[in-house]
């Protein structure tokens, strides 16, 4: 989903408005760039500051919202005609807006300006393309990786190495589940893989699943897809596999995982704070998170934590890839100054930028190379999740239309799997042809 903890929690707008450097006139054009991470904000604030200093006619007025409301204002500008010139979009939202005619196809001025989409990291165009038009400029990417609590691996004498060689199945957990049942502790003291052990009465869990949906980017798909699922079977596809055995075994094995066996946190006690917070309340010892959330534990954690690779599935070790973008409002009154903006994020001008403050892997592989190293500068070791943006190792988030019906379909399913105990497959296959009847 690539939600932040701060986004979750920064619900009202935060402005940072910006005018030209060094005291000049008053420009003639402001424009308006909507994003939804508090942590990058002042970051792109400085790039607006660079690109007035090159564009001293043109400031460009940041306007950070929390997620949870960030497309709730966004979809009702498109509506009220207040929507902003440019803004942050993500792979879940722009095919309906591509539906509707609420963004920009770049193509025409891409060519027209002999931009060089080459620069970017391999596969982030492809995801922003539909139909040979560009809908948005490279902005970011994301992998998924396991933070853990050292001091509880310590306890329960796990090692990182143990970790980081962890492999998983759906049959029974592989070596992971065993690290899990070791690092689940009841409130007798007795661990998980030890007689005697009380699932109903734990006070660390194993695992941490944050809060589950249908496209489960940190919460599933990471073990669905190295079982061997797949959501669609190409970019744009028109059928869903929900419906496929292998969901169904692994999200049985996840559910079980806290319903039954005590070594995951049931999904009733995630509550809206969500995996992260519950990681740095030490709930659990390990969660699988988003690259994007890496700063916060920077700026959170008090114990030693770290990052490692996710498991390896029957079909290797998978993660979703993810890839943000930036993207012009057809209603824009600044069609010119709006794409020049865009450009210049898309540059290594502002890549370079948003890298030397270690919050997100921009797009161009030169910037990602500096925030990894700005990571490694106060002390977060980040390769967990560079090693795995790999062709073999990473699959796309699932892009199609009508997005937001899937979503809404699957998450009460989802719903029901993990709340009640209630048989899995059933349950898919219904919700999986309601999905592909949206398709029809």
């Amino acid at each position: 989903m690539r939600v932040s903890l701060s986004r979750i929690l920064l619900l009202s707008a935060t402005t940072v408005s910006l005018a030209a450097a060094g005291g000049a006139a008053r420009a003639e054009t402001q424009l308006n760039y909507w994003l939804w991470d508090a942590l990058q904000a002042p970051h792109y604030a400085e790039c607006a500051a660079a690109f007035t200093a090159k564009h001293p006619d043109i400031t460009v007025k940041v306007t950070q919202y929390g997620w949870l409301d960030y497309w709730t204002t966004l979809s009702t500008g498109f509506v009220s005609g207040e929507a902003p010139d440019v803004f942050a979009d993500h792979l879940r939202s722009y095919p309906e807006f591509v539906a509707n005619q609420q963004i920009m196809d770049l193509t025409p001025m891409v060519e027209r300006d002999k931009v060089d989409t080459k620069i970017y990291s391999p596969g982030l165009v492809d995801l922003w393309t539909r139909d040979g038009k560009l809908y948005g400029m490279p902005k970011d990417w994301d992998t998924v990786a396991l933070v853990y609590n050292k001091e509880m691996l310590d306890k329960a004498g796990v090692t990182v190495d143990e970790l980081k060689s962890a492999t998983w199945n759906p049959k029974d957990g592989g070596s992971f589940e065993k690290i899990l049942a070791k690092l689940s502790l009841d409130a007798n003291g007795k661990r998980g893989d030890e007689a005697g052990f009380d699932p109903k009465n734990v006070v660390q869990y194993g695992l941490i699943t944050p809060k589950i949906d249908g496209y489960g980017q940190t919460q599933w798909s990471w073990l669905a897809v190295s079982a061997g699922f797949k959501f669609i079977d190409e970019p744009w596809g028109t059928k869903y596999h929900y419906d496929d055995p292998v969901l169904a075994e692994t999200l049985t094995w996840l559910r079980d995982l806290s319903l039954k066996k005590g070594y995951g946190l049931p999904q009733k006690d995630v509550g809206a704070l969500g995996g992260t917070a519950l990681l740095g309340a030490r709930k659990g010892a390990i969660v699988a998170d988003g690259s994007w959330n890496s700063t916060w534990y920077a700026k959170n954690v008090s114990f030693p934590y770290g990052f490692v690779p996710l498991p390896k599935g029957p079909q290797g070790r998978k993660s979703m890839f993810n890839g943000l973008g930036d993207s012009i409002w057809t209603g824009t009154k600044h069609p010119d100054e709006a794409w020049e903006w865009v450009k210049f994020l898309g540059s290594a001008d502002c890549q370079s930028i948003i890298g030397k403050a270690g919050v997100v892997f921009p797009a161009i592989p030169s910037a990602a190379k500096i925030a990894q190293d700005a990571f490694a500068g106060r002390g977060q070791d980040v390769t967990a999740f560079t090693s795995e943006a790999t062709p073999d190792q990473t699959f796309l988030y699932p892009i199609t239309d009508y997005s937001p019906q899937i979503l809404s379909t699957m998450n009460v399913a989802f719903d029901r799997i993990f709340l009640e105990d209630v048989p899995v497959a059933p349950l898919l296959k219904e919700a999986n042809d309601q999905v592909n009847a949206l398709f029809e």
